[in-house]
């Protein structure tokens, strides 16, 4: 992925650099925690004959974290799972008309999605219940559920909005990644595709 040297929508993409600043940072931390802890755990098991009796539970609340903060993180860099081989056929135009629909489709998706997983929470923080070893509010660790969604919608949003402007040559996998291909050899039998095509014309 190549990243767009325009950046429309001002106000919107200091919006979205601050979130990926704060979602760097908090990938970078529970990444750093989750070795720190396994590490301390295995430390003191072989060596104190002890283990941190809260380590486990830990790291699944990091790995939701992670996991879903990274939801939008992977939206943001454009380097989420896509299935292309009829999108990589079409001409640039529909391109981008299509990848308004999917990002549009995607984006309302995932607010569904974030709405449920909030109403969940919220039942879940109702009944009061806590974990048992750190003994902290359980619905701490769904929420990092909602933010992701939420996140992740927010993305597929900008990356709605950025692609359309059909003025623009360029198909925006995100607010601000170009779809490209990285494959030079897949790189080139496309150029190649693209030239017979406009030949035939």
């Amino acid at each position: 992925m190549q990243s767009g040297t325009a950046t429309p929508f001002g106000f919107l993409g200091k919006i979205d650099a601050v979130i990926g600043r704060i979602e760097v940072w908090i990938l970078g931390w529970g990444v750093i925690l989750m070795a720190v802890n396994t590490i301390a755990n295995v430390f003191g098991r072989y060596v104190f004959n002890q283990s941190i009796y809260f380590s486990e539970e830990l790291n699944e609340f990091l790995i939701v974290i992670v996991t879903f903060m990274g939801l939008g993180y992977a939206t943001r860099k454009g380097i989420h799972i896509r299935m292309s081989a009829i999108y990589d056929a079409l001409p640039i135009k529909m391109r981008k008309g299509l990848m308004v629909v999917i990002a549009a489709t995607t984006a309302v998706v995932m607010a569904v999605l974030a709405w449920y997983a909030l109403e969940y929470v919220q039942k879940v923080a109702s009944r009061g219940r806590i974990t048992p070893a750190l003994q902290l509010p359980l619905y701490l660790t769904y929420v990092w559920v909602v933010v992701g969604l939420t996140l992740a919608s927010f993305q597929y949003l900008l990356t709605a909005i950025r692609n359309l402007n059909f003025a623009e040559e360029e198909v925006y996998v995100s607010y601000l990644e170009v779809d490209s291909y990285e494959d030079p050899e897949t790189a080139a039998a496309i150029q190649r595709y693209e030239e017979a095509t406009e030949a035939d014309k």
